[in-house]
């Protein structure tokens, strides 16, 4: 028998934890411009990243964690990862996981706010890049193993890994897994808090990730630009033809792709999942995101835009070259256009297999004997979680009843963590509980970042609360 913790002294232990350390912390860490190595290729020469990864695990060095050793591990050319393992006092191990790296600034802050400048408001929101998504994830973990033994609760193993290339896709972990051989042990259970909340609340569970396939297309028709009026229904647009290649995978009228490779059948149980969610959040779905005049979702269907963001594939454009802004286009028929896309697929779908059939959907055949390029970049596998044990299954239901008074919910996930695929190919027999604090329009990735922090303390300790209930199968 697993002995429970006191919940009245775990939350108010946590509570403290976050006031006067916890969100220190996190403000400093949100004014350091870590940005992921696919948005800073002199991430190296710049040193945010290693300044990130050292000060948190200054902090939690600070913490003086009874019999854990804490490590900074680096390999040549790749981004460090802070690890820190506990020995137990019985049976199982569990690893809790998160990154550091952040996602570019972007634009679109509020008058005030801003990527880099933390600001905690008067409702608990600390806005900010990286604060969320998920810088807090080291500190939390940390504040929540401190609570467990301050009352004396022996533990698993506890290991706690974070990396600093998950915004990249984690192209630096296999190796730095592959170096950490052994040391891992074989997890029974997996905590990862890099993900999102339907609300704030309950306690959520994501239940699947969808993969990512990315890449940039260039279509190229002329060496240099030339008048629009003499080259015009002579010389086709770049953009036309660019246009023309994403039909071939996107029905532009209802969003749906059209290869069959890029479809899965939906589980009955992840069905299941989605109208319960649907239930829960209604409306909610999609009033978190700020529509623009009069604009609105796809299908006022709670249940069908869940499966749209979770289960179905779906085509973003999110970068162009070879546009010049309004203010300075002449009238010119441009040379050429570059469009950076990224594919969602669904969380069982091969993401490479995905990604080779999407290039040679776009480069076969062009329009007009077209310069077409694909330059696709590394494809992350998406990831669909193993059905619940009994006793994981009541831990997070009564955790979220002792914390935030509401049953828990199960969702699905539009984003991707790839990790969660590695370990699910390398620990096939674990137990995961993916959570997180991306609740609504807390917006990870774009302007207005932030951390909701009463939220944050009571994952914090119904997490805590979960570690202490575990049971290895």
């Amino acid at each position: 028998m697993t002995a429970a913790p006191n919940s009245q002294r775990l939350q108010t232990d946590v509570d403290l934890a976050w006031d006067s350390s916890i969100v220190p912390a996190l403000q400093h860490y949100i004014a350091i411009p870590a940005e992921s190595p696919a948005f800073d290729p002199t991430w190296e020469a710049n040193g945010y990243i290693d300044a990130a990864v050292d000060f948190a695990r200054a902090w939690a060095e600070e913490r003086g964690l009874d019999g854990a050793t804490l490590e900074v591990l680096r390999l040549p050319g790749r981004t460090p990862v802070l690890l820190l393992e506990r020995p137990g006092e019985r049976e199982g191990t569990i690893l809790l996981y998160g990154h550091l790296d952040k996602q570019p600034p972007f634009t679109g802050w509020r008058d005030g706010l801003g990527p880099w400048k933390p600001v905690l408001t008067d409702d608990g929101k600390l806005y900010g890049r990286g604060g969320a998504d998920d810088g807090y994830a080291i500190f939390a973990s940390v504040a929540a193993l401190q609570a467990l033994r301050a009352q004396g609760l022996p533990l698993p193993r506890i290991v706690v890994l974070i990396e600093a290339s998950e915004e990249s896709g984690s192209p630096d972990l296999p190796a730095h897994l592959d170096a950490i051989g052994d040391r891992l042990g074989s997890p029974d259970l997996v905590i990862c808090l890099d993900s999102g909340a339907g609300d704030f609340d309950r306690l959520w569970m994501t239940t699947s990730l969808r993969g990512l396939v990315g890449g940039t297309l260039s279509v190229r028709v002329l060496e240099n630009g030339v008048h629009s009026g003499d080259a015009s229904g002579v010389v086709a647009s770049s953009f036309r033809i660019a246009r023309a290649l994403l039909d071939r995978i996107e029905d532009a009228e209802t969003g749906r792709l059209k290869p069959e490779a890029f479809h899965v059948p939906i589980p009955p149980s992840r069905m299941d999942d989605a109208a319960r969610a649907g239930g829960v959040l209604g409306a909610g779905v999609w009033t978190k995101y700020r529509f623009a005049g009069g604009t609105g979702p796809v299908k006022a269907d709670s249940t069908e835009m869940i499966l749209n963001r979770t289960w179905r594939p779906a085509l973003s454009v999110v970068g162009a070259d070879g546009l010049p802004p309004t203010a300075t286009a002449g009238n010119v028929l441009r040379p050429m256009t570059s469009l950076k896309l990224s594919l969602r697929v669904p969380p069982t779908v091969d993401a490479g297999a995905a990604g080779r059939a999407l290039g040679a959907i776009l480069t076969e055949s062009p329009p007009y004997g077209a310069d077409v390029t694909w330059e696709p970049e590394r494809a992350a596998g998406g990831w669909n979680a193993p059905e619940l044990s009994g006793w994981l299954s009541e831990a997070i239901s009564r955790a979220s009843e002792t914390y935030f008074g509401r049953p828990s919910a199960a969702i699905g996930e539009g984003g991707s963590i790839p990790f969660m695929g590695m370990l699910g190919e390398r620990f096939p027999k674990a137990q995961f509980l993916i959570t997180g604090v991306l609740g609504p329009e807390t917006n990870a990735h774009g302007p207005n970042e932030f951390l909701h922090v009463p939220y944050a303390k009571k994952l914090t300790a119904a997490v805590a609360d979960v570690v202490a209930a575990f049971r290895p199968d």
